[in-house]
């Protein structure tokens, strides 16, 4: 059995030097919907396994990440779809990983996750989301935390602003870990864009303050895969972010302005979605949630 492991660790508060970005994309011959990425030659990214897949309906993507180079070949799910959960969970196999967390950036409002169709299908996997989203889940996790499968980790950063509970998964920081570094950013930032502040405890100067203090403190070459894309886009960088985004280029108040302003109209799954989501789509509310540990 393998054992949950979440430790506490303290977060930059600087970004680091610029680096040359070296990237491909190669189309899943396994998935149409399949996307592997490739990073750079280092001996380290040898045990990473990624998978991007994308929910046309709610334009969500979701990520498979396992170590390979592990004997369990160990697996997580960020940002499963419901409608989806039988692809992933074949793809899981035709790749021979084991899926062992399936995770959320946040209570979605546009879908319904699929992590609880997931437990029910495949037992042993832990639904994770964060303390600060009033949600259910079996592991609660906060600001610091590390999430292992393997010999690899990702780190929890708080991102709220689009909502209360938004978190951004980003892979560990170390020798013997992936490069360049990617974050799973949610909703929280988009490829030249962002999410809607306007509902769910949403706030587009808290937002604007997570996305400046968590994410584009980052080295400047570490890969952006968000929740979503509507323009076709499927990966940037926090340097690509920082000079490009049209909103989160500007000032806060600039930000605040645009976001206030945006009229978007009422999203058609909200009151399906919410709700669902709340309880990790299909999670049992008779089990008992099990916080994330500190050492």
């Amino acid at each position: 059995m393998l054992r949950i492991s979440l430790l506490r660790v303290s977060l930059p508060c600087s970004s680091s030097p610029i680096f040359n970005l070296s990237q491909s994309h190669l189309h899943s011959k396994l998935r149409p919907q399949a996307m592997a990425y490739t990073t750079s030659s280092h001996n380290n990214n040898n045990k990473l396994l990624f998978r991007q897949l994308f929910e046309k309906e709610s334009s969500t993507y979701t990520y498979l990440l396992a170590d390979v180079s592990h004997p369990d070949k160990p697996a997580l799910l960020i940002d499963p779809v419901d409608k989806t959960v039988e692809r992933d969970l074949t793809l899981v196999k035709e790749l021979g990983v084991k899926l062992i967390y399936a995770m959320n950036t946040h209570v979605h409002a546009d879908h319904v996750t699929g992590t609880g169709l997931i437990k029910t299908k495949v037992p042993g996997v832990k639904s994770v989301i964060s303390k600060a989203s009033n949600s259910k889940a079996d592991v609660l996790i906060e600001a610091g935390d590390k999430i292992h499968f393997g010999d690899l980790f990702l780190e929890v950063r708080p991102t709220p602003g689009h909502t209360l509970g938004c978190i951004t998964y980003v892979t560990g920081d170390g020798p013997d870990q992936p490069q360049p570094r990617m974050a799973f950013t949610g909703d929280a930032l988009l490829i030249r864009g962002c999410g809607r502040t306007d509902f769910q405890g949403g706030s587009s100067l808290q937002l604007y303050k997570s996305v400046h203090s968590q994410i584009f403190t980052l080295p400047k070459d570490t890969l952006i895969y968000p929740a979503h894309d509507y323009k076709g886009f499927t990966v940037s960088t926090v340097g690509e972010e920082m000079l490009y985004n049209p909103r989160l280029t500007k000032d806060e108040e600039g930000f605040k302005n645009i976001m206030e302003n945006l009229n978007l109209s009422y999203p058609k799954m909200i009151d399906i979605a919410v709700p669902a989501n709340m309880v990790c789509g299909l999670q049992d509310l008779s089990a008992k949630p099990v916080e994330a540990t500190s050492n």
